[in-house]
């Protein structure tokens, strides 16, 4: 199916959790001088206009990096991640919003590759056109053009053939729409797969908590998978609507996370239920396959 457009949730809550995520696993990576490549199999458009189109229509921008904008007791991680929206926005006024390409190629080096995969053709041809304007405006003869590559097709598929990268390093982004219940198998399978390839690789997938057989089932059959740990945390921003309509929580699952990932999740994800949640039902999940254990938080309001 090829009716989800993501701009219609573009900077929302679960925007947040996602590429917060993803910044600190791509700045992770870059610690060591080996270079490393970034494939998100579903890219979507690269960049979105919150002030107009699919994103103005819901706004839901407004339960997510709006309710960060402007506050000045940030977190370092949390900072860092506000920090790569505002270089889409120098004039202070928040207007667009980078989609997990734009958050990758915004913390990437020189020698470091990104490999983009986007299935629907609107989507995949805005993709195309944003990174080419992008290279155009900073390459001036450094040879970054290559850095990126962009291919319009399924990236489940395609991610086979990347895999393992030459380096032996990097990190495979997994957020389809999940319009459909075959998602959510793709992504077991695909991962599955994937870890036979590249055992020594980072995973992570963003997924939606719904009131579904399907959703509820993933994160436990991910744990199962053949790697060394896993991490799963989870970000609820109210109480369930009593018709179930609406995304009030999402979850990151990220396989061979790096040992940094957890303490720093500890300390702002409590911060993050207080910033973004709306009543007594947000809170927050934090799992490990090291410690079993599973750290709580509410807001109380």
């Amino acid at each position: 199916m090829l009716s989800y457009r993501h701009a219609f949730h573009a900077g929302n809550h679960a925007d947040v959790l996602k590429h917060l995520v993803t910044i600190q696993l791509l700045r992770y990576l870059g610690q060591k001088d080996t270079s490393y490549m970034v494939i998100d199999t579903h890219a979507g458009a690269g960049v979105y206009a919150l002030d107009g189109g699919y994103a103005s229509k819901n706004a839901e921008y407004e339960t997510g990096i709006s309710r960060l904008w402007d506050r000045k007791d940030l977190p370092p991680a949390v900072a860092e991640y506000v920090d790569v929206v505002r270089q889409l926005n120098p004039d202070g006024k928040l207007r667009y919003y980078p989609g997990s390409p734009y958050c990758a190629d915004a913390v990437m080096r020189e020698q470091d590759r990104l490999r983009l995969f986007e299935l629907h053709p609107s989507d995949g041809k805005i993709l195309t056109d944003n990174f080419r304007r992008l290279e155009a405006e900073r390459e001036r003869g450094s040879g970054r053009g290559k850095r990126v590559m962009i291919t319009l097709g399924d990236g489940f598929l395609g991610l086979k053939a990347l895999l393992p990268p030459p380096s032996r390093r990097g990190l495979v982004l997994i957020d389809p729409p999940y319009e459909v219940k075959e998602d959510y198998r793709h992504v077991k399978n695909t991962i599955e797969d994937a870890l036979t390839r590249f055992s020594t690789g980072t995973y992570a997938v963003w997924y939606p908590l719904l009131n579904r057989m399907e959703s509820r089932q993933m994160p436990d059959k991910l744990k199962r998978m053949k790697a060394n740990g896993w991490l799963n945390v989870t970000l609820t921003v109210r109480t369930p609507s009593p018709d179930g309509f609406g995304l009030h929580s999402s979850g990151m699952f990220v396989i061979n996370p790096p040992w940094t990932l957890e303490p720093m999740l500890k300390e702002l994800m409590p911060y993050l239920v207080k910033t973004l949640g709306t009543d007594s039902g947000a809170g927050f999940t934090l799992e490990s396959g090291q410690t079993k254990a599973v750290d709580t938080g509410t807001r109380r309001v």
